[in-house]
C-alpha cells in the first residue's frame, strides 16, 4: 500500500504540546515495512483558494506556517488520486479538519480534507463522496466547507461502547459513492483521550472503507488528523491501513 509522506512532517510547527515531535516518527516506524513511501508534494495555490478565503491564507503566511500546510495539503491530494485506484495513506501534518474557510483551530490551518475532495470534484473525477471522521473531535472545519455542498456526505460516528461506533460506520458506509476518505484521528483509542476503542476496531474501520469501496466500485484514502499517545499511535495506523489493504 501507498503512503504519501515527507520528512519535514516529522518537525514540530508549533509550540503547543499536542503538536510535540514524536507523532509522525512513531507511525513512521510502525509501518516502514509494509508500506510504499511516495514523496508529498505542496498543494497549488488554486487547490488552496478553492477552500480558503485570501484572508486566511494570508493570516498563515503571516504565522510562518503556509509551506507546511501546504505541503500537507498537497499530500491529501495526492493520497486521494492515488485513491481512486488503489487505497492510500497519507501521513502527512499538519491535520485539518478543524481548519474552516475563513478561521482555524486546533492545531489545524488548511482543510486537507477538504481540498483534497474538492480537487476531485473539480477534475471530474467523482460526482460523489462520503468522509469518515473518526477522530475524537468533532471536525468542524471539513463541515464548514464541505457541509452544504450537494455531493459529499460527512460522519463523525460516536457511541457508548466500539459495537455501537462501529454500526454507526457501517451504515454510514452502506450507500454507494465514487470515494471514500477517511479523516484518521486516532485519540478515540483506549489508551488516549477518547478511551473508547480498540486497536482491532481500527482495522475493522479500515476493511469496512474497503469493501465498501469495492462494492461501489470506487476509491479510498485516509489522511491523519488526531493522536496524542505515541505510544500506541503507530499501532493503530497500522491496523487502519492493514484493513484498508485488505481484499
Amino acid at each position: 500500500m501507498k503512503v504519501v509522506y515527507h520528512k519535514d512532517f516529522n518537525r514540530s510547527y508549533c509550540s503547543d504540546p499536542a503538536a510535540a515531535e514524536g507523532r509522525i516518527e512513531a507511525i513512521y516506524d510502525a509501518i516502514r515495512d509494509s508500506v510504499t513511501f511516495i514523496e508529498a508534494v505542496p498543494a497549488a495555490m488554486e487547490d488552496i483558494e478553492a477552500c480558503h478565503t485570501e484572508y486566511h491564507i494570508d493570516h498563515i503566511r503571516r504565522l510562518g506556517l503556509f509551506d507546511i500546510a501546504a505541503l500537507a495539503a498537497g499530500g491529501a491530494i495526492q493520497a486521494a488520486s492515488i485513491g481512486m485506484g488503489e487505497p492510500c495513506f497519507g501521513l502527512i501534518r499538519p491535520p485539518g479538519h478543524h481548519a474552516s474557510a475563513n478561521s482555524a483551530w486546533g492545531f489545524c490551518f488548511f482543510s486537507n480534507m477538504a481540498i483534497a475532495v474538492s480537487r476531485l470534484k473539480r477534475e471530474n473525477k467523482i460526482s460523489t463522496a462520503r468522509i469518515l471522521d473518526i477522530d475524537l473531535h468533532f471536525g468542524d472545519g471539513t463541515v464548514n466547507i464541505l457541509g452544504n455542498s450537494d455531493y459529499v456526505s460527512i460522519c463523525n460516528p460516536h457511541g457508548m461502547d466500539p459495537n455501537n461506533y462501529l454500526k454507526i460506520v457501517e451504515e454510514f458506509l452502506s450507500e454507494d459513492t465514487d470515494i471514500i476518505g477517511i479523516s484518521a484521528g486516532f485519540d478515540n483509542h483506549r489508551e488516549d483521550w477518547g478511551g473508547l476503542l480498540y486497536t482491532e476496531n481500527y482495522r475493522e474501520i479500515g476493511r469496512m472503507v474497503r469493501l465498501a469501496s469495492q462494492r461501489s466500485g470506487g476509491g479510498c484514502f485516509a489522511i491523519l488528523e488526531g493522536g496524542y499517545n505515541h505510544r500506541v499511535i503507530g499501532q493503530n495506523a497500522l491496523a487502519l491501513i492493514e484493513g484498508m489493504n485488505e481484499t
